[in-house]
């Protein structure tokens, strides 16, 4: 154990107090890693407190003391008005899936193939169920943390992750010997809220008439953005951290050396991590962690599963998405039994009637369900469900609530057989089915549930991103006649939307608002869904058959809003990917005046609806050729000088194997460099990628 003073010490000067805090620094980082990280303190509460508000006294009498890693400064960050963009240096990848065992032996038969004689350790780790976090450290010292955002960009998040007592503000880690300031280590892993925290945050969400969190993982995501770190403080939130960005920088080899090294420099590394060296070893930490995941104080969702050598992983490389050299092994759907009590139909944008099945409410995979889609009559009569049976729910891929199918044998002859009603459940218009089709459809174009529906799917992530603009606040919106169509977005006001009545009381009996803060959002958002791609916008305005893929088609084709609906109907067959069904039901849109006083109000407030044209392509002079890019250059990010290479036909990986063909190195280039020399890759300097760039013509030379 470590030796803490038992009383108070009183600095007679500066430079005492400066030394009494540096000390009172160190042993405080050095309890809370024992506390947070190893799950293994050394002192008591009480003992832990009385060294911090020590601290906090010479801090107060001795402001010259303070430090940015001081414990005393995790909160106390201005709230930020929005999130700065972070540009990762590396990009952060997502991993393959394995839905199964076979999926799952399938991937290491491959692994081994290419492995061959040599053979090979995997690590065997939890999936923590959180959200993806990267760790700046300069000099030891937390310099920024960052999301994930599209593995690309993510956001600052460094003022709220500072609260997370888990996450060290200074590393325990020595500088690496013979390396020069200021040195710097990314780190990455998961920020997570725990089960009881989850339950005891949505408890409080009810108690002040706020909505309930779906699950622990969108609270965490959720947490880790607020506006104000003490929020984000009193979340309660903690970290897994499994990942060392640029490792052999510290001298390390291995995923499991990596994660010692994460550990002793005072990160929380979950402890259940194994070394496998063959498939029958990795087979049984997946039944294992299947076994006890209900019994963890955090939600996991799978097993990832790695090549331990870092020189082996190397080799294997990365796909376009994913590293070649690890997966994610996927827990089957949890399934639970429940009652049906109840099913209803739901109208979409496009007046198709869904039934939607409800029951009596189950938790599963981490979160409460009591709803689940039937997709159509036809599927409900496969399935032979009935209400009042007692049905099998799950999941599907811990995400989609499913109905499996009735426990027939349970029946006592109660259950009564459902059919699809012949009049809208919305508007009460006649139901029509077309011959050939499953899903029968309300033939008023004017009906109120379309009407929601369209509206959300404008606003949706794939259509518009109108971020924070979800299906309760968009019901309001239409209750109180503040918006009718699409383009009602671009008139809302801020103190329209602050003073938005939710429709829920608090505790005083007082109405529920939506609030100044919540307004600011998506006044943001309204104002930067004005200049999303055109194809999100064609894909937004919900024209029937036409989705993601035909709206980029379509976008593409025409170049603008304008000349896509003066198109005729053989125009519009005649591109790629569409055809005369596709052709047809845009021409119906675009013959609708309604349709065409939307679109014409939509450019009336800004929006954009037509594409700038790129520059022609390049001749694809790099083609069959593979870069890699390490270290810092002058005149571009690694981003810009990729997409560069790309255009001209290059395939750019992120690591350097034997199928590497040049190795870009700039200022500090680490591991990668080193790797490149080994294998006797070329090398070039910044001077050659410009040349390369500016006349795409291939490297002529190296230069070291």
């Amino acid at each position: 154990g470590r030796v803490v003073a038992e009383e108070p010490l009183t600095p007679a000067s500066l430079e005492e107090a400066t030394v009494r805090a540096e000390k009172l620094r160190e042993e405080l980082r050095y309890h809370a890693h024992r506390y947070y990280g190893l799950d293994a303190p050394e002192v008591s509460d009480a003992a832990y407190d009385a060294l911090a508000r020590e601290l906090e006294a010479i801090e107060a009498r001795w402001p010259e003391t303070v430090t940015a890693e001081s414990p005393t400064q995790r909160v106390g960050a201005a709230p930020s008005s929005q999130f700065a963009p972070v540009r990762h240096a590396q990009r952060m990848y997502s991993l393959a899936n394995a839905m199964d065992l076979g999926e799952l032996d399938a991937w290491l038969e491959r692994v081994e193939n290419e492995v061959g004689s040599r053979g090979c350790t995997f690590i065997c780790e939890l999936k923590i169920d959180g959200s993806s976090l990267a760790l700046t450290y300069e000099d030891g010292v937390l310099l920024r943390a960052a999301t994930r955002g599209d593995g690309v960009t993510g956001e600052d998040v460094t003022a709220n992750v500072r609260t997370v007592k888990s996450v060290p503000l200074r590393l325990l880690a020595d500088r690496p010997a013979g390396s020069a300031y200021p040195w710097h280590v990314e780190v990455r892993g998961e920020v997570y809220m725990p089960k009881a925290s989850f339950e005891r945050l949505n408890a409080e969400q009810e108690a002040a008439g706020a909505p309930r969190f779906a699950n622990p993982r969108n609270a965490a995501a959720g947490s880790v953005r607020q506006k104000d770190p003490a929020v984000t403080a009193s979340r309660d939130l903690s970290t897994f951290m499994y990942q060392v960005v640029e490792p052999r920088a510290l001298g390390l080899e291995s995923q499991s050396a990596a994660l010692r090294w994460l550990r002793d420099a005072g990160f929380r590394v979950n402890p259940d991590i194994k070394p496998c060296s063959a498939g029958p070893d990795v087979h049984a930490f997946c039944e294992w962690a299947l076994k006890i995941r209900g019994t963890l104080p955090y939600e996991i969702d799978g097993v990832v599963v790695k090549v331990d050598s870092f020189a082996l992983q190397d080799e294997l490389g990365f796909t376009s998405k994913a590293p070649k050299w690890a997966i994610a092994f996927k827990f089957p759907p949890e399934e639970k039994t429940t009652v049906l009590r109840q099913i209803r139909v739901q109208v979409g944008r496009t007046g198709a009637l869904t039934p939607v099945a409800e029951f009596d409410p189950v938790t599963v995979a981490g979160s409460t369900i009591a709803r689940a889609t039937l997709h159509n009559e036809d599927e409900i009569r496969r399935k032979d469900l009935r209400i009042g049976d007692t049905i099998i729910v799950r999941k599907a891929g811990d995400v989609i609530p499913e109905v499996v199918g009735p426990i027939v044998r349970l029946r006592d002859g109660s259950e009564f057989q459902w059919s699809m009603p012949s009049r809208c459940p919305s508007c009460g218009s006649a139901v029509w089915r077309e011959p050939g089709e499953v899903v029968p459809r309300c033939t008023n174009a004017g009906c109120p549930a379309q009407r929601l529906e369209r509206l959300g799917h404008w606003a949706s992530r794939g259509a518009l991103d109108i971020d924070g603009m979800g299906t309760e606040i968009i019901t309001r919106l239409v209750e109180q006649g503040l918006l009718h169509d699409v383009a009602d977005y671009y008139v809302l006001s801020r103190g329209t939307l602050t003073t938005l009545d939710m429709g829920r009381v608090k505790k005083d009996s007082s109405p529920v608002l939506l609030g100044e803060t919540m307004a600011e959002k998506l006044m943001a958002s309204i104002e930067a869904s004005k200049t999303r791609s055109l194809a999100r916008l064609v894909y937004g305005l919900g024209i029937r058959h036409v989705g993601a893929t035909v709206a980029e088609a379509l976008a593409a084709a025409y170049g603008s809003l304008d000349a896509l609906l003066s198109a005729s109907a053989d125009e519009l067959a005649a591109v790629q990917s569409v055809g005369p069904v596709i052709a047809a039901s845009v021409r119906a849109f675009a013959d609708n005046p309604e349709n065409i006083a939307i679109v014409q109000r939509l450019q009336a407030e800004g929006v954009r609806t037509a594409e700038e044209r790129s520059a022609p392509a390049r001749a694809q002079t790099l083609a069959g050729t593979t870069w890699v890019l390490t270290g810092a250059l002058e005149n571009y990010t690694r981003d810009e000088a990729g997409a560069a290479l790309k255009a001209l036909g290059a395939n750019v990986a992120g690591s350097v194997s034997k199928k590497t063909s040049y190795v870009v190195a700039g200022a500090d280039a680490g591991s990668k460099l080193d790797r490149a020399r080994e294998l006797g890759v070329t090398v070039l300097d910044e001077a050659e990628l410009r040349r390369v760039l500016e006349s795409g013509t291939p490297p002529t030379g190296a230069a070291s």
